[in-house]
């Protein structure tokens, strides 16, 4: 057999697939110690193990298998797989708004190249047509690759990137903004926008994907969609973050972007909004809100971008027995912004007490959060606080620490004057600082209890 029919195998995998006459991309049925498995082979990345065959199931999903349990291979019928973005010229429909879509590298439409283990993004309007169709009925769409890089590698210069992109699109007329973005950091971006974009006429709806478009369970689509709805046809023009609702597909939450959290590492339903709760919920029909103070949708152009962000500012989360030379190691590399996120009501331990004073009388603005994210600083019920304030330390109320960091970046971007950094942190925007939790603002359901087993079989049986 030739060696292209056994793409990425090696060693102890290829002596298995050579002994059973198996090929990539046949479908077959498995014997193995564990049972009978059936599917198609996969290639293998090029620097993958020699210990496994993968097999992609009918059902769409990929299993791994052990080669010393595999006791014979069975071929059942051959089809290769092309992974291909289909693509189409996106049609334009008159009557249907002008929706903008900017990517940053994360692949909300994609297929997986089995061969190199790399996505092949779906970006251009005919590959997104083609991958969701739908789409053609929401809206016009155009796109344009700002950048590309992983969701991690997002940062200020790319913050200041999208922010000026956006501005220019507003004054052109566009009527919606999508940015594609990796789900790590979105809502690192999401508050940076908040901050640098402010009153938008039009929706600005950052929008991502847990799961791959190769997989049965992916969201890419179903997300994409409820982004284009929420862009071209919602009244809330702010920055959202458009994902999941529940963990089912029957409807997405818009959260605003300075009170959102990824929650969950692989769990579809990732995005939560913290201390308060989502704009509204999407699906094809339509933007329905959970909430009416929101900044609507208007005709004009105008727009108030600030494009600017200090780099050297970072987040320090306090854990027991934290050394000062923590603090110490930040201000002698010339950081001047930290965001402390401390315990409880937001308290650190004493023997930082001289390096929090160190980093004052260098000028470093030094601000508290809590942990326990939900909740508010609380720095006057304990002598910790108030020796913590006495020492410059100024509490954030319930503003989320990553939010937090965002927005002295940005403060200090601005302006050096402690003072006036001072009233931007603590000058609400969109909610990133809010006057009372509500009282649905805090839901963490524990299962097994009763009670809650009794409510989720009510709603989801």
């Amino acid at each position: 057999m030739s060696e292209d029919i056994f793409q990425g195998y090696k060693g102890r995998a290829l002596e298995v697939m050579q002994k059973f006459n198996a090929r990539v991309w046949a479908k077959v049925k498995v014997d193995t110690t564990r049972g009978v498995f059936e599917g198609s082979i996969l290639p293998r990345a090029e620097n993958t193990d020699d210990k496994h065959l993968v097999m992609k199931f009918f059902t769409g999903y990929n299993i791994g298998i052990d080669i010393d349990t595999i006791t014979n291979i069975t071929e059942l019928g051959y089809k290769k797989a092309v992974y291909k973005i289909p693509e189409k010229e996106f049609p334009y429909s008159k009557g249907l708004p002008s929706v903008k879509l900017l990517g940053t590298g994360g692949t909300i439409a994609s297929r997986l190249d089995y061969r190199t283990g790399a996505v092949i993004p779906a970006f251009s309007p005919g590959e997104l047509y083609g991958a969701v169709p739908e789409l053609a009925d929401i809206c016009n769409l155009t796109t344009e690759k700002i950048f590309a890089v992983f969701s991690e590698n997002m940062g200020p210069e790319q913050y200041r990137k999208l922010a000026i992109a956006i501005g220019e699109e507003i004054e052109k007329g566009i009527q919606g903004i999508i940015i594609g973005h990796g789900t790590d950091t979105m809502h690192y971006t999401s508050a940076a926008l908040t901050f640098m974009v402010q009153n938008s006429p039009i929706p600005i709806v950052l929008v991502g994907s847990q799961r791959s478009s190769d997989r049965p369970s992916s969201d890419a689509a179903l997300n994409l969609m409820h982004a284009a709805t929420a862009a071209g046809h919602g009244d809330i023009a702010e920055v959202m973050v458009c994902m999941f609702g529940p963990t089912s597909d029957e409807y997405g939450f818009l959260h605003r972007g300075t009170r959102v959290r990824k929650m969950h590492s692989s769990y579809r339903s990732t995005f939560r909004t913290i201390g308060d709760t989502p704009i509204a919920t999407v699906s094809r029909k339509g933007v329905v809100p959970i909430k009416d103070d929101y900044n609507r949708r208007r005709n004009d152009r105008n727009v108030k971008i600030t494009p600017v962000f200090e780099e050297k500012v970072a987040m320090i989360y306090y854990y027991t027995n934290m050394q000062p030379d923590m603090i110490d190691s930040l201000v002698e590399n010339g950081y001047k912004g930290i965001i402390i996120i401390g315990t409880g009501l937001g308290h650190v331990n004493k023997p930082l007490y001289p390096a929090i004073e160190r980093a004052r009388d260098k000028g470093v603005a030094v601000y508290m959060t809590v942990q326990t994210l939900w909740g508010y600083v609380g720095m006057f019920v304990y002598d910790t606080g108030r020796d913590l304030m006495a020492k410059g330390v100024i509490p954030l109320e319930n503003m989320l620490p990553e939010v937090a960091y965002i927005k002295l970046g940005w403060a200090l971007g601005q302006t050096s004057d402690l003072e006036e950094v001072k009233k931007i942190m603590l000058t609400p925007i969109n909610s990133d600082i809010t006057p009372r939790e509500p009282y649905n603002g805090y839901l963490i359901y524990q299962g097994g209890v009763p009670e809650v087993e009794d409510f989720i079989r009510k709603f989801h049986k």
